[in-house]
């Protein structure tokens, strides 16, 4: 294990009943709050009508930035940024799931900034003091809700691009399991593949081969998010699969799982953001059809490591290192395939023909990233075995 520091300021309020407290842990950073929110699920479901009841019986002055929209976009995170800035906003507030809370970090690091907000993305500017965030979840999925992570989508470059910095954290997020009830399969079971692909990056990216106790987190995490979004999936209100998935997407990605892992990478990440800036597929969705390509790929030069996963979340025994990831590879993709998660880019109606196009648009971002080992030609080879 290497040396780590792990500092997580985040407070977690979980469970049910939980949202009316949104009001006084957000009026604690000041009066007039930006409501940062997607489409109109949250008006059908009374989350809306939960919070915003809690911040004006708090005394906040709400101003209303709604219609962020999956895979958020840069133009709409300036419009939040201008009228944060009109309004003179002190704390910015998100209801729902790693997009909306990903743009409305991006508005908290660009509305005290006199430069654009993409250049945080490219490296060019680094966050400052930006304003407080406090956040309710809706959707299990990409943790942003316990990170200091957010990602957004230049739709003029066609470049998704993300990045992470310590000041963006959200102050305060509530995480009731009931606010997802409504999330309907597919995106409960995007959702799952997006946690668990967290907890792969780390896990075979990792080039400490002493990581035991790191090792049976993940492995767990994995595990219990398959189980859980079965359970799910099967009942969409089934309150402990709902809160066993929502924690477990929490954890996937708050620092917890990559401490004492040492230098990682989000290889599958970074080719899903190429795929879904250029075609606005749901994020899971992409991510599903890259990793079983990508851990085909990989598994040859890291065999061991394969088989301590297939060993331990399918429990496969029998055979050579390499036959045993490659087992477990395809167990992987056979649930993928029973929660009808794409597994190929032909399950996203991606042609053979873009793969270039789709590589070449990757590799400015293996660059922001610095993984230079993600040149076109090794992304080409991937794309080519999904």
């Amino acid at each position: 294990m290497q040396n780590f520091v792990f500092h997580n300021p985040t407070k977690i309020l979980f469970g049910q009943g939980t949202i009316p407290a949104i009001g006084p842990e957000t009026i604690t950073f000041g009066q007039k709050v930006l409501l940062v929110y997607g489409s109109g699920s949250i008006r059908r479901n009374g989350v809306y009508q939960q919070v915003t009841e809690s911040l004006q019986k708090s005394g906040a002055e709400i101003v209303e930035h709604p219609g962020v929209q999956s895979n958020p976009l840069l133009s709409h995170t300036r419009e939040g940024i201008k009228l944060a800035k009109q309004h003179n906003c002190q704390v910015v507030c998100a209801i729902g799931g790693g997009s909306v809370i990903d743009e409305a970090k991006a508005i908290c690091a660009g509305a005290v900034v006199d430069h654009d907000v993409w250049k945080f993305f490219t490296g060019k500017k680094s966050v400052t003091a930006p304003l407080p965030l406090t956040t309710v979840l809706t959707l299990a999925a990409s943790g942003s809700e316990m990170n200091a992570g957010m990602v957004i989508t230049n739709e003029e470059t066609r470049q998704k691009f993300g990045f992470a910095n310590k000041k963006l954290y959200p102050q305060t997020s509530i995480l009731d399991p009931e606010a997802t009830f409504t999330v309907p399969a597919d995106y409960t079971a995007y959702g799952a593949v997006d946690a668990i692909a967290h907890v792969l990056e780390f896990y075979f990216t990792t080039q400490d081969p002493a990581t035991p106790v790191q090792d049976r987190l993940m492995e767990g995490l994995i595990i219990n998010a398959m189980e859980s979004c079965d359970r799910v999936l099967a009942d969409l209100h089934n309150y402990q699969g709902r809160a066993d998935l929502m924690w477990a997407a929490t954890l996937a990605l708050n620092g917890l799982t990559a401490a004492g892992l040492g230098k990682v990478g989000f290889p599958m990440h970074l080719i899903e953001h190429s795929i879904s800036a250029l075609y606005n597929v749901p994020h899971g969705a992409g991510l599903s059809a890259i990793i079983p390509g990508w851990m085909r790929y990989q598994c040859p030069r890291t065999p061991e490591r394969f088989a301590r996963f297939a060993e331990r979340v399918f429990d496969v025994r029998s055979g050579s290192p390499a036959e045993r990831g490659a087992h477990g590879i395809t167990a992987l993709e056979a649930w993928f395939q029973k929660i009808n998660s794409p597994t190929s880019l032909h399950g996203l109606t991606i042609p053979a023909k873009d793969i270039p196009r789709i590589a070449d648009n990757a590799v400015a971002l293996a660059k922001v990233w610095r993984m230079p080992d993600y040149d076109s030609d090794r992304i080409q080879a991937i794309l080519a075995i999904c």
